[in-house]
């Protein structure tokens, strides 16, 4: 089943009503005893002689209300808020709250039964609960992760990886604290989160000992110490009555033609909603000039290749060598990455150096290692033929070719590219039936390896997992020479992408799963959920191999396949 977006971004929208009654403004400050956290540094100290960094601390705060003077409790309309450290999103806002005295604020970490068990594709782009904002939620599995703490631990000479998945209806936990404050226009509560107490009050988590990871099964104990000791984490460091407030602005459309006639975007509806570009509204003028440019060998210098040239549809738009080539036979240094289900990725190129769509299509035209070619230049290249002054009039309202409109059309194009008709997508809506061996490999694929609590799953589905299968992070791998963190690449149309990884070093996907099984070389850049494994890997059957690979290869959508 398929679902058509809205396009509401052809004109602007007015925020009108009246003003709230006041506003509530929460602030988080993470600290370890009482110090500054400071991501991926390892540098705290806690119980069992165990020296600890923090690569990742995500979590949902939700049930936020307000204890009035006579002792009621006052209940905030907000959904859930999402807090992230590493992206510096430690703050949110809660309007409409009533004047008046207040004594204390209450909130949860997690969410109830009824928003745990809610469709993640059900809620709208910038929503914290939608999957593709926060990353927060288990995938096919369902449910959320209500506190996601990752990082690294030291004792004696070896460091290990660690990994806190706090989840589970069951655990979701109240925080009840005393803040005392008169509420007229604006208010600011500013909170301490301690995760040293997380780790160490009143149970003491020692790593080697209690477990190195956990995903919150029933009846896991170190998932049940998390649950105990987080209410001591938290703290009100202050108070205070600020003049501003977060405010959110809206972009206007840019370049609207006169009759714009809007783009019906279609996705799976098991997909979260994207947040499309405000002020690039797709409109079929505009995506169909982008198509034509992606295609048009305009853009480079020598006039012999174009961005199709390195992004073949039948190899869902990339190009089947290990580097691109580019103008002149100029070798690349990177494998050319898929170009499907855009939308939903907000950094682009293997390092994440372009934050737009439109900022990355510009750069591969002026790379010398790629079209080599001046800008300037590819604009007086359009604007002198007859043909694109229409579609760009058709697309912008004007003739007027420039940079930036190149730069939108191809971007409304690319975001119009989607996947999500697969034999597996389609056996999950009933349509089909994997095999034996699919199955097999899907069952180890969303399986944590957890010895503790007897699971020996091959732990795909944490940088791979979702209706996208990707994060859309950044991580270590483990690949031998480099120290780098490269983007996770979505597995959709993972069979027709060879050869693997930024460099290509893996010519098959037999050799890909070959590396997570036995391969990963250990470095203090590894990611933690590869760096809690043994040393010596997963050691994954050659049958359980094989079905990952049988999994895999049920991710093909057939519009992508030279086969069909």
């Amino acid at each position: 089943m398929t679902r058509i977006l809205s396009l509401t971004t052809l004109a602007t929208i007015a925020l009108c009503g009246l003003l709230p009654a006041a506003i509530l403004q929460v602030e988080i400050r993470h600290t370890v005893a009482g110090q500054p956290l400071r991501l991926d540094s390892l540098r705290y100290e806690k119980a069992g002689d165990e020296v600890f960094s923090v690569s990742r601390l995500s979590y949902l705060v939700s049930e936020v209300a307000l204890q009035q003077v006579d002792g009621s409790w006052y209940e905030t309309q907000l959904d859930a808020a999402w807090i992230d450290a590493g992206k510096r999103r430690t703050a949110f806002q809660i309007e409409d709250v009533p004047t008046g005295k207040y004594r204390a604020i209450r909130f949860c970490i997690g969410l109830n039964e009824e928003q745990n068990d809610a469709d993640p594709a059900s809620f709208p782009a910038g929503h914290p609960l939608n999957p593709a904002v926060s990353n927060l939620h288990w995938s096919w599995q369902g449910g959320y992760i209500f506190l996601a703490l990752e990082g690294h631990y030291r004792i004696s000479k070896e460091r290990q990886g660690f990994l806190m998945h706090f989840a589970r209806a069951a655990n979701q936990t109240e925080i009840n604290l005393p803040a005392k404050m008169g509420l007229n226009k604006v208010a600011r509560v500013s909170l301490d989160f301690d995760l040293a107490a997380v780790l160490g009050s009143p149970h003491q988590i020692v790593f080697a000992r209690d477990g190195e990871s956990t995903h919150s099964r029933e009846e896991d104990s170190l998932a049940e110490m998390v649950r105990t000791n987080l209410p001591s984490a938290f703290r009100v460091q202050s108070i205070s009555m600020p003049e501003s407030v977060l405010s959110a602005s809206r972009k206007k459309p840019l370049y609207v033609p006169a009759q714009p006639e809007a783009y019906p975007l279609r996705i799976a509806r098991t997909f979260p909603m994207p947040q499309l570009p405000e002020d690039n509204p797709l409109l079929k003028g505009r995506v169909a000039l982008g198509k034509a440019i992606f295609n048009d060998k305009k853009l480079s210098r020598t006039g012999m290749l174009s961005c199709a040239s390195c992004h073949h549809t039948n190899k869902a738009f990339t190009d089947g060598k290990a580097f691109s080539v580019g103008v002149d036979g100029r070798v690349g240094t990177k494998n050319s990455m898929p170009l499907f289900n855009l939308a939903w990725k907000d950094k682009y190129f293997w390092d994440g150096r372009a934050p737009s769509l439109r900022d990355q299509v510009l750069m591969p035209i002026e790379s010398h290692q790629e079209m080599d070619e001046n800008l300037d230049q590819v604009v007086s290249k359009f604007a002198s033929d007859q043909d694109y002054a229409q579609r760009f009039e058709r697309a912008f309202g004007t003739p007027e070719v420039t940079s930036e409109k190149i730069a939108l059309a191809l971007e409304a194009f690319l975001l119009t590219l989607t996947s999500y008709d697969s034999k597996f997508d389609r056996a999950m809506a009933g349509k089909a039936e994997l095999t034996a061996k699919e199955k097999r490999g899907f069952e180890l694929f969303m399986t944590e390896y957890e010895p503790r609590n007897g699971q020996y799953g091959a732990d795909c589905f944490h940088c791979h997992g979702g209706a996208l299968f990707s994060d859309h992070g950044f991580h270590h791998n483990g690949l031998s020479g480099t120290s780098e963190l490269f983007a996770t690449p979505s597995l959709r149309n993972v069979s027709l992408t060879a050869p693997y990884m930024h460099d290509g070093r893996f010519q098959t996907l037999e050799e890909v799963i070959a590396h997570y099984s036995s391969g990963v070389q250990r470095s203090d850049q590894l990611d933690p959920n590869l760096a809690k494994h043994p040393k010596e890997g997963l050691g994954l059957s050659v049958d359980d191999q094989a079905a990952l690979v049988a999994f895999l290869e049920s991710l093909t959508d057939p519009k992508y396949s030279s086969t069909q």
